[in-house]
């Protein structure tokens, strides 16, 4: 729902997005747009209240931050615990692990593109927003509906066959893992393969027919150059759940490479703004002004030299040439860098599947309690995610950080949406439902996960307007 009020047009809520959120897009005198604003409305405050509790319960209870990456949380948490006890997960417990962030990844990725930001290519940005949504293409589309269903659910199947559950995981231990998969499991998960890799393919000969007929707004759809950060490999190939971090500036010159995850803080800091529960972070050595970077699929893309499978690789090459050799700096193609991702992710699940050792049960290693300090680092599905622990000498946590992906997108998103904001709105008096859709749909590029990203605790203002009954302003009070 949008309102116009003077120089002023809110849109709350945004839609077809995780979490609770709003934009005000401000207009100057002549009623063109100034600048947009991305308010998130909502506050978790997961780290505060994991203070006292036992470093080893972290991997348990973090994935509750989210339904949709919890096992990104859980790895993330579960390196930073392997780091305070100083031991490596056993072989066959690291190639779980894997198996189930690929899962998620792929389960998270038909999410945002099948369900949330389909209706936008398939029925149209202008569209009636009453059947401009899953439902919308479930009526029009069914096949297309189910199977963004039923790929989901793959993702989704993957975890359950190993832990028991499709969502808040358990089982993900100091170590590597509390359970095996069992051969009957591993079969199951086989057989769902095939159809698994049809629909990605189905879901990227839709967005490169979006872009073959819509090229002028693809190419020019908040464009402005950022720096980019993403885990990679030893080889510079696109990693999601053990690597080094590579920096890249705006022409793709290579800032940091094999970074230790564990530097982090050498390179990334945050600050606070007064709009938003959601901190602005940056790059440290250029500064407040100058060190925006953006994270997950585009930008791990964009910092690859190339794929670690066959398919995802023929992709990667078309999608390297649509930046001629630097990076791919248009916001929209966010949609197709996930898509890319998420047939690497089905193409290396199965290459996982068929490895002899993914049904061992030695799959644990144990330890004990060893250092005050682990940080533990993973690629959730909306990028790059740390976990910072700081503990007594009993265990017990005395600090915990979590630099969320989302954060570390919120200056881009900000400028993204002013950038859309000044293309398509020109008169503030005069705006239509698909202008707006399109300022949202650029959140939607980002698919940000806010109930897990906001963490700006004691910095963010409390407002109170107190209105009269007949609907006039009486006080207006910032704590």
């Amino acid at each position: 729902m949008a309102s116009i009020e003077k120089r002023k047009i809110i849109i709350s809520p945004v839609t077809r997005i995780e979490g609770h959120a709003r934009i005000t897009i401000q207009l100057d005198e002549t009623g063109a747009v100034d600048e947009a604003l991305f308010h998130v409305n909502e506050f978790r405050g997961f780290e505060k209240f994991c203070e006292g509790r036992m470093y080893t319960e972290m991997p348990t209870i973090t994935p509750r931050i989210c339904g949709i990456c919890p096992i990104s949380h859980s790895i993330a948490s579960v390196k930073a615990c392997e780091m305070i006890q100083g031991i490596k997960p056993a072989y066959t417990g690291n190639l779980l692990r894997r198996l189930i962030q690929l899962g998620q990844n792929i389960s998270s990725h038909a999410l945002s593109f099948f369900h949330l930001s389909s209706p936008d290519f398939l029925l149209g940005y202008d569209s009636d927003p009453a059947s401009r949504n899953i439902i919308g293409i479930a009526n029009q589309f069914p096949d297309i509906a189910l199977r963004g269903i039923r790929l989901r659910k793959f993702g989704q199947e993957i975890s359950e066959r190993i832990t028991g559950k499709k969502i808040h995981i358990m089982g993900i231990a100091p170590g590597g893992m509390a359970m095996p998969l069992t051969a009957e499991n591993r079969k199951a998960l086989l057989d769902w393969i095939p159809e698994a890799k049809e629909t990605v393919r189905i879901g990227l000969e839709i967005i490169k027919k979006f872009h073959r007929e819509n090229e002028a707004m693809v190419k020019s759809f908040a464009t402005s150059p950022t720096l980019y950060l993403g885990m990679i490999g030893e080889n510079g190939e696109q990693e999601l759940y053990d690597g080094n971090l590579r920096f890249i500036d705006t022409d793709g010159t290579i800032l940091q490479d094999q970074l230790d995850p564990k530097r982090y803080l050498e390179f990334i800091a945050e600050r606070s703004v007064n709009w938003s529960y959601l901190k602005y972070p940056y790059y440290k050595p250029f500064g407040f002004d100058k060190g925006f970077y953006r994270v997950g699929p585009l930008a791990r893309l964009n910092v690859a030299s190339k794929m670690k499978t066959p398919e995802a690789q023929e992709e990667f090459l078309l999608f390297k040439a649509i930046g001629n050799g630097k990076p791919v700096h248009g916001t929209f193609y966010f949609h197709y860098a996930r898509l890319i991702e998420a047939l690497c992710s089905v193409e290396e699940a199965e290459m996982l599947l068929n490895n002899p050792a993914i049904t061992s049960t030695d799959i644990q290693t144990h330890g004990r309690w060893n250092y005050n300090e682990g940080i533990g680092c993973a690629e959730a599905p909306r990028g790059t995610l740390f976990h910072h622990y700081i503990t007594d000498d009993t265990g017990k946590l005395k600090n915990v950080n979590l630099l969320i992906a989302t954060g570390q997108n919120n200056p881009s998103m900000n400028r993204s949406i002013t950038e859309v904001a000044k293309q398509y709105i020109h008169d503030g008096t005069k705006v239509s439902e698909g202008m707006l859709n399109r300022v949202e749909s650029t959140i939607r590029c980002y698919d940000p996960c806010l109930s897990c990203s906001t963490h700006a605790i004691g910095q963010m203002p409390m407002e109170i307007d107190i209105i009269d009954k007949d609907g006039k302003l009486v006080d207006h009070v910032i704590r």
